[in-house]
């Protein structure tokens, strides 16, 4: 079944920006799709279009079949790359604040246990470790129980142990039947939370499909390339660029 859809979206921007043109995105229920791209590919762009954060210029986008509506803002979840929370809050205090805008939420104990609160329930959200404070941003994202949930660079600046330590996390989100849609300067983190990604430039889609696929398809004879190295032949461009 196809959760999320967006058709044809273009946008410019006032200063003459073409941040989109004419893209396409067809996403299955259940899995992990990445959203891969240089700096100003228009990835960011078309996340909160799809998000609703923006609006596009022509084109629309499609939660289970039907236009974005109040519906789909209770059923979604997002972990922005920041968030500003308020100040001198325990992480209990937010969770608990969090959970009382939605009707439906997600057992506060059981989140608390799933995201690997417990250590960090008690205390100021000021005094978290980068890791720590990613997770409480997952636990918000989460907290109004999604079907689907975006995560935009949701590991940047994380060392290399609380990176992976998210990575579970994300499998653990997706084995709960839920969506996610993950945007990643990482290749290594793609090609292991991924089932299927799309490569952005120039606000157009140029390849889409699993790691896996598009390796075999770009790289037929060398079981040595990576995503990292698929990204530079289709895009010639490193990916912070």
């Amino acid at each position: 079944m196809i959760i999320l859809e967006a058709q044809n979206l273009h946008k410019t921007y006032p200063n003459g920006t073409r941040a989109l043109q004419g893209l396409h995105l067809k996403i299955e229920q259940g899995i992990c799709f990445g959203l891969l791209g240089p700096n100003g590919a228009g990835k960011t762009t078309c996340i909160e279009i799809c998000e609703g954060i923006q609006k596009a210029d022509q084109g629309t986008v499609l939660f289970l079949g039907k236009p974005l509506d109040r519906d789909f803002k209770y059923r979604s979840g997002i972990q922005f790359q920041e968030t500003a929370l308020q100040d001198f809050l325990q992480v209990k205090d937010i969770i608990e604040i969090f959970s009382k805008f939605y009707t439906k939420s997600f057992p506060i104990e059981e989140l608390k246990s799933f995201c690997q609160l417990d250590d960090i329930w008690l205390k100021d959200h000021k005094k978290l470790s980068g890791g720590q404070r990613q997770r409480v941003l997952l636990a918000l994202s989460l907290v109004n129980d999604p079907d689907i949930i975006f995560l935009d660079e949701p590991t940047t600046g994380l060392d290399p142990s609380a990176r992976r330590n998210f990575w579970e996390l994300v499998k653990l989100i997706k084995s709960r039947g839920k969506t996610v849609i993950l945007t990643t300067h990482y290749m290594e983190e793609a090609q292991i939370l991924c089932d299927q990604i799309a490569i952005v430039d120039a606000g157009k889609i140029i390849s889409e499909g699993s790691p896996k696929d598009l390796l075999l398809q770009y790289f037929p004879n060398d079981s040595s390339k990576n995503l990292e190295d698929l990204f530079i032949k289709l895009t010639g461009k490193e990916l912070r660029e």
